[in-house]
């Protein structure tokens, strides 16, 4: 049996959705980030996939480069819940109904 471009383009869907739904109803900062990484996983699936099937598509580079972003994104975010948690002494975000400084 032959893995064709469908079955790639499907699990990055569900792989989007559940990401998605994470972000949507989950209310704990770490897993909206874990949601957004799981987002950001079925684009960089579907870079590759496309780059598998068409050799003159550079997928793979735009993937890495995708990962290497994405690393830096969840390195900020990270510091930003640190903070975050400091000031509010809770990671729920329906505790962050005040701005302070």
């Amino acid at each position: 049996m032959e893995i064709t471009l469908t079955y790639y383009l499907m699990l990055s869907a569900f792989l989007l959705c559940a990401g998605l739904l994470i972000v949507l109803i989950k209310k704990n900062a770490v897993f909206v980030l874990l949601g957004i990484e799981l987002m950001l996983n079925a684009a960089n699936l579907n870079l590759v996939a496309f780059s598998k099937f068409d050799p003159s598509l550079d997928g793979q580079i735009f993937a890495i480069f995708s990962v290497v972003v994405a690393a830096a994104e969840a390195a900020i975010a990270l510091a930003i819940l640190l903070n975050i948690y400091k000031t509010y002494k809770s990671s729920d975000l329906d505790d962050l109904d005040t701005l302070n400084y």
